[in-house]
């Protein structure tokens, strides 16, 4: 962890999602190797999981090669379509998502930050019982985050610090006043970029 600043109080966290707030990896694994399967490219657990595992998907799939932007996208909607069928392979980080609870109780703010499509993660959130901003309480009996900034909704995917300046601009608070969860070397250089405080973790 690179520690904040004693002196100044921490009032907002940011979750990385896929491997840090959830254990994502096997469902998206399968789901990846499922959409590219059907589309003819061969790809196994393995070579995704050690080679692509974290990037967003347009970096992904172009680097594996596929060069046809079009191509890209109909495998992206693909994988989206399937990746639910593999949510029952998905954990939820309790301890770090009860710590949460308790600081949103106290009065702090919340969110996801994601290279991950907002469409998935809304998926894989509502199936583990965790909602959105705007999620009626009965449809989220775990609680709720207070935003989701998805890799859509930035220009430059981390390892630039962007996602994470955007939802602080957002939240009107300093990198000291901010603590940011993550656990791809990509999240963990943006986080460093960003100036704030973080913790790197392991599921």
């Amino acid at each position: 962890m690179a520690p904040a600043g004693n002196d100044t109080r921490i009032r907002l966290l940011l979750l990385d999602f896929d491997g840090t707030l959830a254990d994502t990896r096997r469902a998206n694994t399968l789901a990846y190797v499922a959409a590219l399967g059907e589309a003819g490219y061969p790809l196994t657990g393995e070579e995704y999981a050690a080679r692509y595992f974290g990037m967003r998907c347009e970096e992904f799939l172009t680097q594996y090669g596929i060069t046809d932007p079009a191509e890209r996208e109909r495998i992206r909607r693909r994988k989206i379509a399937l990746y639910p069928s593999f949510f029952d392979s998905v954990r939820l980080n309790r301890p770090l998502w009860e710590f949460c609870r308790q600081f949103r109780s106290q009065g702090g703010r919340v969110w996801v930050v994601s290279t991950g499509s907002r469409a998935n993660i809304e998926n894989v959130m509502h199936h583990l019982g965790i909602g959105g901003p705007d999620t009626p309480e009965d449809e989220a009996p775990l609680g709720c985050v207070d935003g989701i900034l998805s890799g859509q909704d930035i220009a430059r995917a981390k390892p630039h610090p962007d996602c994470f300046l955007e939802v602080m601009h957002r939240e009107g608070c300093s990198p000291r006043e901010t603590l940011i969860f993550e656990d791809s070397p990509i999240g963990i250089e943006a986080a460093r970029r960003s100036g704030a405080g973080y913790f790197v973790v392991k599921l």
